[in-house]
């Protein structure tokens, strides 16, 4: 069987890898692979991954997707480019002679680095703490979440990195940077790149020039040496030299929020989506317009299809916890065998008996900016149960998106009328329900819940066949578009709104960890 002109997508996200095989110019899967990416956890707070466990892992959901492309009657040879998509932040340093990591990944959830924070706040001037400082130059405040933090923290602490770092012996990079490079032959030619949308996520990369900013590097202690170069999120990068897909050109690249962005054909200003998956991200395209965020969100790239294409903007707002919280209670809890069974669980219980669950194991993201706070259940009762608390979570993840809507109606002035949404949780009907209660406003589930790979896929396209138009409805679309209205009054809503600020507000600055001695209670 012949399936014409084909195009790879490797999805390299928190929780697991794989590689998904698209008819060229659609949003038609014939075939993908995916396996489990195992996760480090030395302490409490932190995490990291084997960085050589995740370029082998997409390796072999390569090999094995071609296999299954092969016994459907394809080839190898019709998968003419491959776009690359991946947890952003996630940030790893090489030795630059031998390829090798220095150190595993610390991956974007770890919370290592709220010890840097602190020390790195205390520098800026007139001792204000001020944790906005840098967002005029990159559009980010000074978090554990980023990158340039995750890059500091080992150079304080890792001699090797350290070291190399002053020999200039190291290179640096996330996901992307890391699997372009390998992919390309490592230390026998591979590329040294990024795009622009992972670069925005550093910390590193000015917001209006999209170059490594000197001011940023002196702030964080960093060399510019070791860093990628910065390049578009649709060109081509360099060809694979390794495996059954050697030859064939990588011509996409992009940060997994911004990719599921342009799988949602989110192209123009005012349109926006809301991703679920390990964490949920709620973007909103801004267009060519920075807008610098006065109530608690991220301004970041968008996308650049193009080396000569206009930049795309966005306003995002950053939840850490969403789908990790529903693996918390099937692995830690123990409430369920399955998060198949996590829709029939809640939905036998009609709600959540006025139990909040604020879910911040590692602190609060947008729009809180909070690295002290923890996570809290309240509202217990003695007719509380397993079904109530997991109703609450899936009520938890709903929240943090009003939380992130609020702080978009006043940055943006105008509220939106619709929301936009894709990940593995929107599999669940129940909790896209919750979610258009708790919102206001209707919610439409994209035809295919995987728009990340199917982003990286499109932009990867359009770079080999210039005739493509990536705006375009796309031909043999498959699947329909479900849309949940909303079902409560806003008395209702409201009044539960207001039920969950106060569980937020229980939460804040819970970890005295980090606090001077002379701050804490005297008990």
């Amino acid at each position: 069987m012949s399936f014409g002109k084909l195009v790879g997508s490797i999805d390299e996200g928190t929780t697991s890898a794989r590689f998904m095989i698209f008819r060229a110019g659609t949003n038609n899967v014939v075939c993908y692979h995916q396996i489990p990416v195992p996760s480090i956890y030395p302490q409490e707070g932190w995490v990291e991954q084997d960085p050589m466990v995740v370029y082998d892992l997409v390796i072999e959901c390569i090999e094995e997707a071609v296999k299954k492309l092969e016994k459907l009657g394809g080839s190898a040879k019709d998968i003419i480019a491959i776009g690359i998509t991946n947890q952003r932040e996630s940030t790893i340093i090489w030795d630059r002679a031998t390829g090798k990591p220095l150190h595993n990944a610390i991956i974007w959830l770890d919370n290592r680095t709220s010890s840097t924070v602190d020390e790195l706040v205390e520098t800026i001037p007139n001792k204000s703490r001020n944790i906005n400082y840098l967002k005029p130059l990159c559009g980010l405040p000074i978090s554990p979440y980023f990158s340039a933090l995750k890059m500091r923290w080992m150079k304080d602490h890792v001699g090797d990195v350290q070291r190399a770092m002053e020999a200039n012996t190291c290179q640096v990079g996330t996901i992307d940077t890391w699997l372009i490079y390998k992919l390309t032959g490592g230390p026998d030619g591979g590329v040294h790149y990024t795009d622009v949308t992972n670069a925005s996520r550093t910390m590193l990369m000015n917001i209006e020039t999209l170059r490594w900013d000197p001011h940023l590097l002196r702030f964080f202690g960093l060399p510019a040496a070791m860093l990628p170069q910065i390049r578009s999120s649709a060109e081509r990068y360099g060809d694979v030299t390794v495996g059954v897909l050697k030859g064939v050109p990588i011509t996409s690249c992009l940060g997994d929020q911004q990719a599921a962005l342009v799988g949602q054909q989110c192209l123009s200003h005012g349109l926006a989506k809301s991703t679920y998956g390990t964490g949920c991200f709620l973007l909103y395209n801004t267009g060519t317009s920075i807008v610098q965020s006065k109530h608690g969100l991220l301004t970041t790239v968008g996308y650049q299809l193009g080396p000569r294409a206009p930049i795309a903007y966005a306003l995002e707002g950053s939840v850490a916890i969403a789908g990790a919280a529903i693996n918390w209670m099937k692995n830690n809890l123990e409430l369920f065998d399955s998060v198949n069974q996590v829709e029939e669980m809640a939905g036998k219980v009609d709600s959540s008996l006025d139990v909040y669950f604020v879910p911040a194991f590692s602190g609060l993201y947008a729009p809180y900016w909070n690295q002290e706070a923890r996570g809290a259940i309240c509202g217990l009762s003695e007719e509380t149960t397993s079904e109530h608390i997991v109703r609450a979570t899936l009520e938890a993840i709903c929240f943090q998106v009003r939380d992130i809507l609020e702080s978009m109606r006043k940055d943006c002035g105008i509220p939106m009328s619709k929301l936009m949404v894709d990940g593995g949780m929107t599999a669940n009907n129940l909790f896209l329900q919750i979610q258009a209660d708790l919102v206001g406003i209707n919610v439409i589930r994209a035809k295919m819940q995987e728009t990340t790979a199917l982003g990286a896929a499109l932009a990867a396209y359009m770079v080999v066949e210039p005739s493509f138009d990536i705006t375009a409805p796309l031909v043999g679309s498959s699947g329909e578009l479900s849309i949940f209205k909303p079902a409560i009054g806003n008395y209702e809503r409201n009044m539960r709104y207001k039920k969950w600020k106060m569980a937020v507000e229980r939460c804040m600055n819970w970890d005295t960890s980090s606090l001077t001695e002379t701050s804490k209670l005297d008990f």
